[in-house]
C-alpha cells in the first residue's frame, strides 16, 4: 500500500487541523497530528508541514503580491503525481496536509491547497476563486487559482504548470470552464462572461474535502 492510500484510509483519525473553509486567520497543527506523521512518513513529511506552518507565519503580514509568489512557489516544489497513480481512484481532492505529508497531487490539490493557505494568511475569499479551466496547449482538463485585486478586474493566475503568476489575459493557454471560492459557484460563458449558477457545495469532490477537514477537528 502507498503512503498516500495510508493516509487516506487513516484520514478519520488525524487530529486537529484548524484551516477550513470557515476559518480565517487560522493555520495550527496539533502536537499529536505532527507526531503521527513523523512516526509513520518520516522526517521530511514532517518538515513539509512545520514549514507550511511557518510560511503562513512569515507572511501573514506581508503584502499580497509578496503572499501569492511565496504561496505559489512553496506548493509547486511538491511532485505531480496523478489522482490514480496516487490515491488509487480518478479524481481525488486531497487536502493540504495529504498533498504535503505524501508530497504528492496534481493540478486541483494544488490549487486548493494555495486557496486555503491564502485565505488562512487573511485574502478574503471574494477576491480568490479557484477555476477549472481547459488547457489548450495540453489539450486536457486543468485547475488553477485566481487573484481577484477587485471584482471584474483582470486576475493573476497561481499556476502548477509554470512558476510566473500572470494576468489572466496573459494566459491564452487557459480556458475558462467554472469557478468556485467558500462563496459559490460561477459558469463561465463566451465572452469572458460568468453566471453565477449556485454554491460550491453543489461540487461533491468540494463536498468530501470539506468533510474530511470539518471531521480532522472531531476529538
Amino acid at each position: 500500500m502507498t503512503a498516500a492510500l495510508t493516509l487516506r484510509r487513516r484520514s478519520s483519525l488525524l487530529p486537529a487541523l484548524l484551516l477550513v473553509t470557515a476559518v480565517v486567520g487560522a493555520l495550527e497543527l496539533s502536537n499529536s497530528l505532527m507526531n503521527y506523521v513523523q512516526e509513520k512518513f518520516g522526517t521530511e513529511a514532517h518538515q513539509r508541514l512545520e514549514d507550511w506552518q511557518r510560511l503562513h507565519t512569515l507572511a501573514s503580514n506581508a503584502p499580497i503580491d509578496r503572499q501569492l509568489k511565496l504561496v505559489n512557489s512553496f506548493f509547486n516544489r511538491v511532485t505531480f503525481v496523478s489522482d490514480i497513480q496516487h490515491w488509487g481512484e480518478e479524481d481525488y481532492w486531497a487536502t493540504p496536509v495529504e498533498l504535503l505529508t505524501t508530497n504528492g497531487g496534481d493540478c486541483e490539490d494544488f490549487s486548493i491547497a494555495k486557496y486555503l493557505t491564502l485565505k488562512a494568511m487573511g485574502v478574503p475569499d471574494g477576491q480568490l476563486r479557484v477555476i477549472y479551466v481547459n488547457a489548450l496547449e495540453l489539450n486536457q482538463a486543468h485547475m488553477v487559482l485566481a487573484w481577484y485585486p477587485e471584482p471584474g478586474a483582470d486576475p493573476l493566475i497561481l499556476d502548477n504548470l509554470i512558476n510566473e503568476i500572470k494576468p489572466a489575459s496573459q494566459r491564452t493557454d487557459l480556458e475558462p470552464v467554472y469557478s468556485f471560492n467558500g462563496e459559490g459557484l460561477w459558469l463561465n460563458q463566451s465572452g469572458g462572461e460568468r453566471t453565477r449558477i449556485g454554491e460550491a457545495q453543489k461540487l461533491s469532490r468540494w463536498q468530501e474535502l470539506n468533510s474530511r477537514l470539518t471531521d480532522s477537528l472531531r476529538p
